[in-house]
């Protein structure tokens, strides 16, 4: 499987007051083609910032970020806007992401229109009425304004919008967490279809693992910056290496996510800065033992293709 987005040691700092806080500390992630990969952590945890990251929306204060083969940390403004018509994200809140001032049609429209070599207005229309079918919406509703749609039409003018450009890779950052019980079978549902039609590749962002659990590939766990587990789906729920993966895959509701009740709100830990050595969960852990709180934590080999950082795993390497 060819990479279609590759992080490598990708740290982000910000200095603010005199003080530096770390978000994200030297992470390593990778996106496959056609692969969904769920990011999962707490509030806090920097998982948005590092799909900022993977999207060059904020730069790296060190790393590579390479799409499509291509290392995008050199490249200039211009060029990283011609790159991004083939990277775009799916936000939490539909509803402040579209412009209320703007009909749903420009919105939609507005990847292809912002490019210097837009086309012209009939095909702009043509590909915004496909993309308004392709996520199971009128094209007549093309002419409203975001105001005028439900939370869940407005979610899928945010997908329509982000298809429109016809990507490779869609970051989804809590794309269903905002809407109600009866609207997110549906959205999952169309995730699913679009990546199966487009060959798309998914970095899913949630701190709500059932709903990433049913679609994900691969998890990747952070917490405080770091990534304190990585593996198949399958194996990370069913033998969680790490205590933190452990307390999250025991508070998970254990039933089929397209039918899952409002998801509970984050528990926030604040922006911290992980200390440069010792494990970051160490003052929460419950097997927490002396040589955690001063040893470097790095991530070890668990099983095949299966990464915890942690000195004293829940499951023996093997």
């Amino acid at each position: 499987m060819s990479q279609v987005l590759s992080l490598r040691a990708v740290g982000k700092a910000f200095h603010r007051g005199g003080l530096t806080t770390t978000a994200v500390d030297a992470v390593d992630l990778e996106v496959g083609e056609r692969e969904t990969v769920g990011l999962i952590g707490e509030s806090g945890s920097g998982k948005s910032t590092l799909a900022r990251i993977a999207l060059m929306l904020i730069t790296p204060s060190c790393g590579e970020v390479r799409f499509e083969g291509e290392e995008l940390t050199a490249l200039s403004p211009r060029q990283l806007r011609v790159r991004r018509a083939r990277m775009q994200i799916v936000f939490q809140e539909p509803a402040e992401a579209l412009d209320p001032q703007h009909t749903v049609g420009w919105s939609v429209a507005e990847p292809l229109t912002a490019r210097r070599d837009r086309p012209s207005p009939g095909e702009v229309r043509e590909r915004v009425a496909e993309a308004l079918r392709m996520v199971r919406l009128d094209p007549a509703l093309a002419t409203r304004y975001p105001g005028q749609l439900s939370g869940g039409q407005q979610q899928r003018v945010g997908i329509a919008r982000a298809i429109i450009s016809r990507p490779s890779l869609l970051v989804l950052d809590e794309p269903t967490s905002s809407l109600d019980l009866s609207v997110r079978a549906g959205i999952i549902a169309l995730l699913q279809q679009l990546q199966a039609d487009l060959g798309l590749a998914y970095l899913f962002i949630s701190h709500d693992l059932s709903t990433v659990e049913y679609l994900a590939d691969r998890l990747v766990v952070m917490y405080r910056g770091r990534v304190v587990e990585s593996g198949p789906t399958a194996a990370l729920i069913a033998a969680p290496g790490h205590p933190y993966t452990r307390a999250l895959v025991d508070a998970r509701l254990d039933v089929d996510p397209r039918v899952l009740p409002a998801p509970a709100p984050e528990t926030a830990v604040g922006a911290t800065t992980p200390a440069e050595t010792g494990c970051p969960y160490a003052h929460r852990c419950p097997r927490v033992a002396d040589d955690c709180r001063t040893a470097t934590v790095t991530l070890a080999p668990l099983t095949a293709g299966h990464e915890v950082a942690c000195l004293h795993p829940l499951v023996p390497a093997r």
